[in-house]
């Protein structure tokens, strides 16, 4: 049986989100790691919060990347097996190649912290947004996408599983798009409570100012394949991976065909590594016959074993 590990993105974030983990040796040094190198203590953030500081795109992207780093290393202590395969949702990416060692965690956490800050720094506050259309196939949206553009950036950019996909672009498309999904037919049009349009191609500076940074940290063949958002492909050769983590940030997440994918090669099990539920809910909305396991605690740990 083959498993493949996924590791969630922003928005799965909440204080208190590795209370029962945090006792588990490697738990606790991955986060005294993770302190030294970001110059803030980051398991105390993460217990106690405030909830409005750990939100903050700053600090969640290197929150999540070592929640997720610590519940692989919390599964390799008790016995679990190396997967097959891995996979991150956005953020989820580099969790993944540092679970996988392509990436040393200290490196890591850096990155994610400057790909926060170029992010935001992209697109000023206001200008952007995201919203969740649900109940209309991919088609639709990218049609919707093209009537409510009116010059403006707006596109799909999250293909989450069938019937709920993400549109993202100046904040006035947004709205129009919403609009004109509700008149197709959309069962929903949610406006969700980011500033910075992901995905989008608002976000190519950014991932120009990435690629720079990408250039100056060592990166290795991961010793497990890491698939990747824009591409639906796992590489070996470390020019592509920064490539790809470059291009990740103006193109779509392709999750639905990334979880197919996986399970076209072989993948018997789902492994969701890391804080929350919400990549186990968007697998059984893709093919509700998947093995799907959320690894929240060290008892979904033991059920998973």
């Amino acid at each position: 049986m083959q498993d493949a590990f996924l590791f969630p993105g922003q928005g799965s974030q909440a204080v208190g989100m590795m209370k029962d983990l945090m006792g588990r040796a490697e738990v606790a040094d991955t986060f005294r790691e993770a302190t030294a190198v970001l110059g803030y203590d980051l398991r105390k953030l993460v217990e106690e919060g405030p909830a409005e500081q750990l939100n903050l795109t700053l600090h969640t992207q290197p929150a999540m990347l070592a929640a997720g780093v610590a519940t692989f290393r919390a599964w390799r202590a008790l016995g679990g097996a190396e997967p097959a395969f891995l996979a991150g949702h956005s953020l989820g990416e580099y969790t993944a190649l540092a679970a996988a060692q392509a990436l040393e965690l200290a490196d890591a956490l850096v990155l994610v912290r400057f790909r926060a800050q170029v992010m935001q720094e992209a697109v000023p506050e206001g200008v952007g947004a995201m919203a969740a259309i649900l109940g209309l196939e991919d088609e639709a949206v990218r049609e919707v996408c093209a009537r409510a553009a009116q010059g403006e950036v707006l596109e799909a950019v999250n293909f989450n599983s069938p019937g709920q996909v993400v549109i993202a672009g100046h904040r006035a498309a947004v709205e129009r798009g919403m609009v004109l999904a509700r008149e197709r037919g959309a069962k929903r049009a949610l406006a969700l409570p980011v500033s910075v349009p992901s995905h989008s191609t608002l976000m190519r500076g950014a991932a120009d100012r990435l690629a720079e940074r990408l250039a100056q940290i060592s990166l290795q063949t991961p010793r497990i394949p890491v698939w990747h958002n824009a591409d639906v492909a796992a590489y070996d050769e470390p020019q592509r991976i920064r490539d790809a983590l470059a291009r990740q940030l103006y193109s779509p997440v392709r999750w639905v065909e990334t979880i197919r994918a996986l399970k076209a090669r072989g993948a018997a099990r789902f492994l969701e590594c890391g804080p929350g539920k919400v990549l186990a809910g968007l697998n059984k909305r893709i093919d509700d016959s998947l093995a799907t396991f959320a690894l929240t605690d060290e008892a979904a740990i033991h059920a998973a074993l």
